[in-house]
């Protein structure tokens, strides 16, 4: 997934964006692998401790776009905004929809 992005990415832009978006593709694997492992045990749980792994999960993500945005502020050309977030979000939200066969 990551490296269809990345690809996609540099035959848009250049060779710079696609670095920064194959960097937060592979932020976007870690986070939501992570993610992943903290539900897991709680699928079969009451409700509240399946609800404080789901929000542990969701706030993951949104450090993961929080880091985009610092990225793109503290660094534009590095990080040009757009390309890194498509990134991001190309490869973190396949995986989301993916999500419920990895918990089965």
């Amino acid at each position: 997934m990551t490296a269809v992005v990345t690809l996609l990415v540099w035959a848009v832009w250049d060779r710079r964006a696609a670095l920064a978006a194959l960097l937060f593709g592979l932020l976007a694997v870690v986070l939501q692998t992570v993610a992943i492992v903290l539900l897991r045990p709680a699928i079969e749980a009451p409700l509240k401790r399946l609800a404080v792994r789901w929000l542990m999960g969701t706030a993951l993500r949104l450090g993961g776009a929080a880091l985009w945005a610092a990225a793109a502020v503290l660094d534009r050309v590095a990080f040009p905004p757009l390309p890194t977030a498509v990134g991001y979000l190309g490869v973190l939200v396949p995986l989301l929809f993916l999500e419920t066969r990895f918990l089965k």
